[in-house]
């Protein structure tokens, strides 16, 4: 598809594929701005969703947001333009991550626009896999696509799968230890018929592992609201870990590009995934995650593999994740609910 006017129609399209990423407990923790005269889409931090328990640093809240700017550079090509990325583009203004702007393009368009479709299909899914092994092949796709981002997709072996599923585990009991974290998870839960664009649905929480190897995050533990029964998940878990070299702010920004590269690509290969952050939360647990390899900052731990999609979860409109800048040309238009986090 091929376009050059930068119309509403563009800003629905563009907007409405990167309010799809995904981002912890579906905090959505974005906004976003067009700036007419630098033809650039602006993606800034929301710090009135953020979790000052689970992501002090704000970290998690950086993976999101990168994970958003990719999408949007997916959409950027789908329409026919080049994404040209800026990361932390004015050190005067923090709040401002990311700046994409669209150029037009001077040769081959970029190669990530075959994702596109993946943009609306990708969904989490917290429940059982089958435990049908993911091809090789289709692995090291997975693998080149967080390399490509500047970040490495570490799949372990069998001996430490265990380790990083036993490190995770710990963080969710630490987690369920602490009435306080307790109350900031649970608060993202929305219940059936809450008309709210942010946050859970009840009815899209997966169960527990009734044989307790998997450690999935459980936000109804000592709420009044049961969660579904427990279920038996697959045996052998297939997990990759997500890593930088370093861990600065820019860093956290490509990990959430690279994330999102890697769900779309697994997504486009019929593979479902789903994100084990507890032990990130935890800067012990999250050294003990890196598995003593040099240079390396865990950033997730993602669990794929082949089963049921995940439910959709609800998203806020562009126009609501919008702000006005000066110089910034008219809002995004609504972009309704997509994807799931």
């Amino acid at each position: 598809m091929q376009t050059r006017e930068i119309d509403a129609t563009v800003l629905e399209t563009l907007m409405a594929a990167a309010v799809a990423a995904p981002s912890i407990h579906n905090t959505q923790p974005w906004r976003f701005g067009m700036r007419a005269a630098t033809r650039s889409i602006e993606v800034r931090a929301d710090d009135r969703r953020a979790l000052p328990l689970a992501d002090p640093e704000r970290r998690a809240q950086h993976l999101s947001v990168g994970a958003a700017v990719f999408n949007l550079r997916v959409a950027v090509a789908h329409l026919g333009w080049d994404p040209v990325v800026r990361l932390l583009p004015d050190e005067d203004e923090p709040d401002l991550l990311a700046a994409v702007r669209l150029t037009t393009p001077t040769g081959q368009l970029s190669d990530h626009r075959w994702l596109y479709p993946a943009v609306e299909r990708r969904h989490t899914s917290r429940m059982p896999f089958t435990g049908r092994p993911v091809p090789e092949a289709v692995v090291a796709e997975m693998t080149a696509a967080a390399r490509v981002e500047g970040a490495r997709l570490h799949v372990p072996d069998f001996a430490a799968t265990r380790l990083l599923l036993g490190l995770t585990a710990a963080a969710e009991a630490r987690n369920h230890a602490g009435p306080a974290r307790n109350a900031e998870a649970r608060a993202w839960i929305t219940t059936p018929g809450a008309n709210v664009p942010y946050g859970i649905p009840l009815t899209t929480l997966g169960p527990q592992d009734a044989d307790g190897r998997m450690p999935m995050r459980d936000f109804t533990d000592r709420s009044p609201v049961p969660g579904p029964p427990a279920r038996h998940f697959e045996r052998h878990a297939q997990v990759a870990l997500l890593s930088t070299a370093q861990d600065r702010r820019e860093d956290w920004l490509r990990a959430g590009q690279a994330l999102e590269r890697v769900l779309l690509t697994a997504t486009a290969h019929g593979v479902r995934t789903s994100m084990l952050h507890q032990a990130m939360e935890w800067p012990d647990l999250r050294a003990a995650a890196s598995l003593s390899q040099r240079r390396c900052f865990p950033q997730l731990l993602i669990r794929f593999g082949y089963g049921p999609d995940g439910g959709r979860t609800p998203r806020a409109s562009a126009h609501a994740a919008g702000h006005h800048t000066e110089g910034t040309g008219p809002e995004p238009g609504r972009s309704g609910t997509a994807s799931a986090t």
